[in-house]
């Protein structure tokens, strides 16, 4: 099987769950989460990190499908270049509190290496930063061609996705700040922090990447931000049954962008074959 038939079959696939990737997966994830955090489940079963990782991948797959054609050499570096950036900032970040502030990792998300830093954190990571500038690109409109303004954009969105992951992963107990902080436990160092961090990201992937070729893809393939749908479900959710209403709120005008850009329609979905844009 060649290439582009790889693709296609992928993409089909993806077209054909839409409804399941986008909303089942995360419906199901935020019931384990809450069985898990109330111990109404098995201890092996709670929050077990091989199920968090097999439900993330799922859930990214309309990202990955949507973005594997446009991956060529110079792309594919400046993804490895990322890489090992996410897992250096981290290692620095659990060992030394910079930049982020001290915190630690409650859970073990999967394999963790060296004991410190999840070996999976770019499949945790990566989406953040690519949703954000696909995002970006879709609701600057003609204001896109400006790199300032797709880098700024997409930088101030990461900012804003933390808003709704950190509360509730804290929340969960994924990790915690050992001082605690003023917004639902997180300090504002750690956004301090994910300026640095993800101003470099959003700056790999607009060097790494065609901005132009991303927004034609992301004209021909309307599920390419379903991931984004499944992060506001999820964590959305998740805020919401701790009574974070402020990440919450945040995730409404997350799904609100979503809708502008008519990204996302849940009838459509449903249908299971979603007619391509």
């Amino acid at each position: 099987m060649d290439r582009l038939t790889a693709e296609a079959k992928l993409s089909a696939l993806i077209r054909e769950n839409r409804f399941t990737i986008a909303v089942i997966f995360p419906l199901v994830g935020a019931l384990l989460f809450v069985a898990g955090h109330e111990a109404w489940l098995p201890a092996w079963l709670a929050r077990n990190p091989v199920l968090i990782i097999f439900g993330t991948l799922v859930m990214r797959s309309p990202l990955v499908a949507g973005l594997v054609p446009e991956i060529d050499r110079r792309a594919g570096i400046a993804l490895v270049v990322l890489a090992v950036y996410t897992y250096a900032i981290e290692f620095v970040g659990v060992t030394t509190g910079i930049p982020y502030g001290e915190f630690h990792y409650q859970l073990e998300l999967g394999p963790m290496l060296f004991g410190t830093v999840p070996a999976g954190l770019p499949v945790f990571f990566f989406p953040l930063v690519l949703n954000s500038y696909l995002l970006c690109l879709l609701l600057l409109g003609p204001r896109a061609d400006s790199r300032l303004a797709r880098v700024t954009a997409s930088l101030v969105v990461v900012l804003v996705i933390d808003l709704v992951l950190d509360p509730a992963a804290v929340a969960l107990g994924f990790w915690a700040y050992d001082g605690g902080g003023v917004y639902y436990g997180v300090p504002l160092s750690n956004y301090r922090g994910w300026v640095l961090s993800g101003a470099v990201a959003v700056g790999l992937v607009e060097l790494g990447f065609d901005w132009r070729a991303l927004r034609t893809r992301l004209d021909g393939c309307e599920f390419m931000l379903d991931d984004m749908v499944s992060f506001v479900i999820l964590w959305g959710a998740m805020n919401a049954y701790f009574g974070n209403w402020i990440p919450v709120l945040i995730a409404l005008f997350l799904f609100a962008g979503l809708r502008r850009i008519d990204r996302f329609d849940f009838a459509v979905a449903r249908s299971a074959r979603g007619t391509p844009r």
